[in-house]
């Protein structure tokens, strides 16, 4: 929270600990989900953002074009989820569980010539 709005809703006296109360709103997003790499070697950070729906994002799982099963992902802090797999040099696919329980698979998301910190947008959505 920004210090201006802060301000405006602390009591003078008590700036110690504000109640929030909130709740999660559904939205639409314009365009796919998009996946940015992040990391190095095999260590692998994915940011997802643009992601519609709850917007909540419980679970990923990933997929190198040269396997054929999924490897759950870790929440490393926020949108950003990591694997401790190569996966250098291949297609990525994403498996990606709101909270909510809405599962889109996104396949082949990323090409095979992928390096880190670049951006790649999905056709999928969710509503």
């Amino acid at each position: 929270m920004s210090m201006p709005a802060f301000f405006r809703i602390a009591r003078r006296g008590n700036e110690g600990i504000v109640p929030v109360f909130y709740r999660r709103v559904g939205c639409r997003r314009r365009g796919g989900v998009r996946f940015t790499m992040r990391g190095q070697g095999n260590f692998n950070m994915v940011i997802l953002s643009n992601v519609g729906g709850s917007g909540a994002v419980k679970a990923v799982a990933v997929r190198g074009s040269r396997g054929k099963t999924w490897h759950q992902m870790t929440r490393n802090w926020g949108a950003n989820w990591q694997s401790s797999g190569d996966l250098r040099g291949q297609r990525l696919s994403f498996r990606v569980t709101l909270l909510d329980r809405k599962t889109m698979t996104f396949l082949n998301v990323v090409p095979s010539s992928w390096w880190f910190g670049q951006t790649f947008s999905s056709r999928g959505q969710f509503h």
